[in-house]
């Protein structure tokens, strides 16, 4: 490709450095996120997650947060409708653990109160009777035949047999001729990586408000990109 260097110098965006105008605010602490919205009479939301990577919920009693002054919900996944459309379970499921936690960390209740302490001693009344079950954080090991099974039956027609219910979808890509390429090739490199999940940083927490209208209708305030 050719690079015309004198165009470079004629662009007026790249290459330079382009003003932001929020970044004063950002970096002075005063630019408003999420959680900075507040709203008369707000309750306030803690959640509940498993300290496993995978258990059977026996039993989760919440008679005594609801017991406390404040709370004015608890729910859990039970309380959650079942999405009719399949495509849709993943996220009812990952939203409130039902029968099962499927990761450390996975959410299992709610509550909300009307203040963050409230809120606190409340989920620490919530008792959960877990069934601890086996299973593994490593990829490789989840998707041997014989890893314990996360989620059964969720694997698509697309994976290979043989391999385990842990792979739920398979695809595979490829472009030219391989054995023509390695024919060609000086030298051939056969090598393998493996790297951990990685996420991007936000600057703002991770927030969300909600207001609830006497028509039934709401408004929600969240974190988005």
């Amino acid at each position: 490709m050719a690079f015309d260097a004198q165009a470079e110098r004629n662009f007026k965006v790249v290459g330079t450095r382009v003003t932001r105008p929020d970044g004063i605010d950002k970096v002075t602490g005063k630019a408003a996120y999420g959680a900075d919205i507040s709203a008369p009479g707000m309750l306030h939301g803690r959640i509940l997650r498993s300290p496993h990577a995978h258990a059977r919920i026996v039993s989760i009693d919440v008679s005594e947060a609801e017991k406390l002054p404040g709370v004015k919900a608890v729910v859990t996944g039970a309380d959650l409708a079942q999405p009719e459309d399949d495509a849709f379970s993943d996220v009812a499921i990952n939203c409130l653990a039902r029968d099962k936690a499927l990761y450390d960390g996975h959410a299992v209740a709610a509550v909300a109160a009307t203040s963050k302490s409230i809120a606190k001693q409340a989920i620490r009344l919530i008792k959960v009777d877990y069934e601890v079950l086996p299973h593994v954080t490593d990829v490789d090991e989840a998707m041997k035949p014989d890893a314990p099974v996360v989620q059964e039956g969720r694997a698509l027609e697309t994976v290979p047999a043989g391999m385990s219910q842990n792979v739920t979808t398979h695809c595979q890509f490829g472009h030219g001729d391989l054995d023509a390429g390695f024919a060609k090739a000086d030298k051939i490199i056969e090598r393998s990586f493996k790297t951990a999940a990685t996420h991007q940083g936000y600057i703002e927490p991770q927030a969300c408000m909600a207001s609830l209208g006497s028509d039934g209708r709401g408004e929600v305030w969240c974190c988005t990109q």
